[in-house]
């Protein structure tokens, strides 16, 4: 019997809320069962944000850098191929149900293609199952107009219906529609129509919305969580000195910066900041909590039709969210929250001694891919700078997975045009590259000062120690270390190849495992 895939991932997820790894408020109940049948990747980072970005690497496997799709709408190149490309040539017809946010590559498709949806374009290789934009949701918008809803463009359909509940910040006010409405609930009836039906040796990407802004939950979603309970946002005791940590802190957290509810800018400095913002928290975690509670529809219709026993299931996300650290909202710059993302990998081929297994180890996600493949038994091209995960699956030993890395390019950003303005910088300047272990981080910017961390300090990311003599050696070591990263993972693009007057030879080498290639021990 041909396998099956289901790789699913919940927009601007961040890595800490499930409630099987311990979170203190979130409760995901059907995402925990998938844990308890498969293996979590605790330890797992996205190699790049924003969306458009952290999609391009998820489905190609490569680092930002490599494929140079750096913002939102600016094209990924055609000759990269990708995940779905990959299966098709296996004989699977990827399908997707919700969006991949590719900026379609203009020199290969007619400027009607690249320019239909903007950024929000489908990847090459998919098949339309439901292509659903985050920002463009039209069929949602449809279906919620032929229910009497009065909708009839994006923003109403995010425009609270009444007030919030008293005593209850205003992120607490509850969406026009019922929670069996809602954008997450729709596309989960689409994918489950379509699972419904398939016949093994279908590859199904889902890719949900939510918990991505705008921060407001239908009824009874709303009021799920009671934000007194909630954590607080990690930052320092006040913006000034969060600002003071580095140019970059000040200027995003500046005119410039990524506010996606700008009402929380007139609380600023006023008595009613933190609790809106414990309220914004608690709204974000039932957001989750919906979205998990969809999932449970679809492993119901997996388990009801018998896919269970071939098909392997991705859980993860494209980037995380600040969600007030820092004074911060979104995924962008050198921040955990906004890099750290869930991995869930449920292999129905694995014994029972497989079943639950944590690894405790550094991950990314440019390894999606690859494991994806390696599962299907379809060769990993080239081009991928991840590693297959099947091994760690297994509870094998391999090399690597002390440390993960990241980039962010902040060049017009438009989150806010104003940082690389502020900041004096040119466009190529605007870059952000992290190396992140266990015990340290070390931030590179291209046009200012680096920061580094010390993670075991309580601090929070908030005592730069780049200049304390103590850290000197610990710091260059991990300088060096980012470097050759850098000079091991660039595009491998033909070196592989040698021409000769007796022809073209080809030598097989394998992407060195990431902590191994790059270590200075």
């Amino acid at each position: 019997m041909r396998r099956n895939v289901l790789l699913v991932t919940a927009d601007q997820w961040r890595g800490d809320c499930l409630s099987s790894r311990g979170h203190p408020v979130v409760e995901t109940p059907n995402f925990d069962a998938l844990a308890r049948e498969g293996v979590t990747f605790p330890g797992h980072y996205s190699v790049c944000a924003p969306c458009g970005p952290a999609r391009a690497s998820l489905l190609t496997g490569m680092y930002m850098h490599n494929h140079r799709s750096v913002r939102n709408g600016t094209p990924l190149e055609d000759r990269h191929t990708n995940i779905a490309r990959e299966a098709r040539k296996a004989g699977y017809r990827p399908t997707l149900f919700g969006y991949t946010d590719t900026s379609l590559d203009p020199y290969a498709h007619g400027i009607e293609d690249v320019t239909r949806h903007g950024y929000e374009s489908l990847m090459p290789g998919f098949e339309e199952g439901l292509l659903l934009p985050g920002e463009r949701p039209q069929a949602w918008l449809d279906d919620l107009a032929a229910k009497g809803y009065p909708v009839t463009g994006y923003e109403e359909a995010f425009t609270p219906g009444e007030a919030p509940p008293t005593g209850r910040g205003r992120s607490a006010a509850p969406a026009i529609y019922t929670g069996d409405d809602s954008q997450t609930a729709f596309l989960a009836r689409r994918c489950i129509e379509y699972l419904e039906r398939a016949q093994p040796g279908w590859f199904v990407h889902l890719s949900w919305f939510r918990p991505h802004p705008p921060f407001i939950a239908p009824r009874p979603w709303n009021t799920r969580y009671d934000p007194s309970t909630v954590p607080a946002p990690l930052r320092a005791p006040s913006m000034a000195e969060e600002a003071a940590v580095h140019p970059w802190v000040a200027a995003a957290n500046g005119p410039g910066g990524d506010w996606f509810e700008t009402w929380m800018r007139d609380a600023l400095g006023t008595p009613r900041y933190d609790a809106e913002i414990r309220e914004l928290r608690a709204t974000y975690y039932a957001l989750v909590s919906k979205v998990d509670h969809y999932f449970g529809g679809i492993m119901d219709c997996l388990r009801a039709r018998g896919h269970l026993d071939n098909t392997l299931i991705v859980v993860t996300s494209d980037h995380g969210e600040l969600l007030g650290d820092h004074f911060l909202f979104g995924k962008r710059g050198y921040f955990d929250g906004g890099f750290h993302v869930p991995l869930i990998v449920f292999d129905p081929t694995l014994g029972p001694a497989g079943r639950g297994r944590v690894v405790d180890r550094m991950t990314e996600s440019v390894d999606v891919m690859p494991t994806i493949l390696d599962w299907l038994g379809i060769d990993v091209p080239r081009q991928c700078d991840g590693r297959s995960l099947l091994p760690l699956t297994r509870g094998e030993s391999v090399p690597g997975g002390d440390a993960v890395r990241w980039e962010y390019d902040f060049r017009n950003d438009d989150d806010g045009d104003g940082v690389e303005q502020e900041l004096g910088l040119s466009p190529d300047e605007c870059v952000i590259s992290v190396l992140r272990d266990r015990e340290y981080k070390y931030v590179h910017f291209a046009g200012l000062e680096p920061l580094f961390f010390d993670l075991r300090d309580g601090s929070n990311e908030t005592v730069n120690v780049a200049n304390h003599p103590d850290y000197r050696e610990a710091m260059i070591t991990r300088m060096r270390r980012m470097l050759s990263w850098r000079q091991v993972s660039a595009a491998r693009a033909l070196t592989h190849l040698r021409v000769g007057r007796d022809g073209v030879r080809a030598r097989r080498v394998e992407r060195e495992a990431p902590g191994r290639a790059d270590s200075t021990a």
